[in-house]
């Protein structure tokens, strides 16, 4: 079995293989601003009246926060008033995105079942877990039940051999890999990553590659335990030896170089040499694939004692508010606002485009986010370059797309 298929089976009871239909039990749903008020209409029409387990269902606003107006304003309204009634935990304004916070409260965890309304649930599958997105109707319904309708999906093998090089970050990793792949390379499938450049990267580092799975088109993804460092202890899940792949992709990725993904779609990657010296207006680090303590500390190092670039606006956004508290506490925080940056309240901010820090015509932006689809930051008419955290802050130092190798 694979690794997905020997999670499905502890949970269903019995021996499970891809392509089979079953009705799965979850550890946990969630839902955000975006999806949860649709999911609570759904959970009424359905007939709904208590969630399947108080501890096992979360809320939490994080993609328009603060409201930026009436109508959103009464969505989180609404949310708050469920969550009351329901009893179940809803995460505020400014506790953080909602990937980010299912892990450092330990909502999810090794082994477990996890489904999110939101398309970059997968990104659990740092932890060892199963973890996949849904629309609120399917979520609603899970609130419900505490069971989902699956068909255990086809598995891909991405192994990658050597240590990446200095310089050289998971957001690197997983944009090339991307780019391999393409955006619908692994539709409803899952994707194991396994191999000595895995082994030894941070379980943040772990959450940027499992998090894009969504941008391969594929139903979860799942980073082989080996090397995981967690506060508690938990039992592994690897795969059998003889485990059947539909595919499996093999790169030596020691020599791989910084990368950069290129508008407008995820997989338009390539070396950061094909794209070094494009001028930009915007620089953006946070989201829920790369917000994290360490991405901050990245573009930290890259900046100390320096100034970004007259004319180019830097923004950050934490991914939580224990991440802010603790690059205020050891300096790096600091570093970024006397650099120029501005930090912005924790969350998805400007990545969704439906709030905060929409770019203006024509603008060239270059972001840690995971998508730079047209309009996805809130204007079809800006362009958007996706790369690694110290990329970006290289970038803003110098005006143009720089390898922090150059940044000066």
């Amino acid at each position: 079995m694979t690794i997905a298929e020997k999670i499905l089976s502890n949970h269903v009871g019995y021996p499970v293989k891809a392509g089979d239909l079953i009705i799965c039990p979850v550890d946990g749903v969630m839902a955000t601003d975006t999806t949860g008020p649709l999911a609570i209409q759904a959970f009424r029409e359905m007939g709904g009246k208590q969630v399947f387990d108080k501890s096992k269902c979360v809320l939490v606003l994080d993609h328009a926060v603060p409201p930026p107006n009436e109508r959103i304003a009464n969505l989180h309204k609404m949310m708050r008033a469920f969550a009351k009634e329901q009893g179940i935990k809803l995460f505020e304004i400014g506790e953080g995105i909602c990937h980010q916070v299912m892990v450092e409260h330990e909502f999810v965890k090794p082994g477990d079942v996890f489904i999110g309304a939101d398309s970059h649930t997968p990104t659990y599958g740092a932890l060892n877990a199963f973890a996949c997105g849904v629309g609120s109707t399917d979520l609603a319904a899970t609130m419900m039940t505490g069971q989902i309708w699956l068909k255990v999906p086809e598995s891909i093998k991405i192994v990658c051999s050597g240590k990446l090089q200095e310089g050289v970050s998971a957001k690197d990793l997983i944009l090339f890999l991307v780019g391999q792949l393409t955006i619908s390379g692994a539709t409803y499938q899952s994707i194991e990553f396994a191999g000595e450049a895995f082994e030894d990267m941070t379980l943040a580092s772990r959450m940027t590659i499992a998090n894009m799975v969504a941008e391969m088109g594929g139903k979860t993804g799942i980073v082989h335990p080996k090397g995981l460092l967690l506060d508690y202890d938990f039992e592994v899940i690897e795969p059998d030896e003889n485990a059947v792949y539909l595919q499996t992709f093999e790169f030596d990725v020691s020599g791989l170089e910084a990368q950069i993904s290129a508008p407008e779609s995820p997989d338009n990657v390539g070396n950061i040499s094909q794209w070094e010296g494009t001028e930009i207006d915007y620089a953006f680090i946070g989201t829920c694939c790369n917000g994290r303590l360490e991405d901050l500390q990245a573009a930290a190092a890259v900046l100390k004692g320096k100034r970004i670039k007259e004319g180019v606006r830097f923004l950050i956004a934490p991914a939580s508010k224990s991440t802010l508290l603790d690059a205020m506490n050891d300096g790096t925080l600091q570093i970024l606002i006397e650099a120029g940056a501005s930090i912005i309240t924790p969350g998805c901010g400007p990545c969704v485009g439906t709030h905060q820090g929409v770019p203006g015509n024509d603008e060239v932006v270059i972001s840690a986010a995971n998508r730079n689809f047209k309009g996805r930051m809130g204007n079809p008419n800006s362009n958007i370059y996706l790369a690694a955290p110290a990329t970006v802050a290289a970038s803003a130092l110098n005006g143009k797309i720089t390898s922090s190798a150059n940044a000066s």
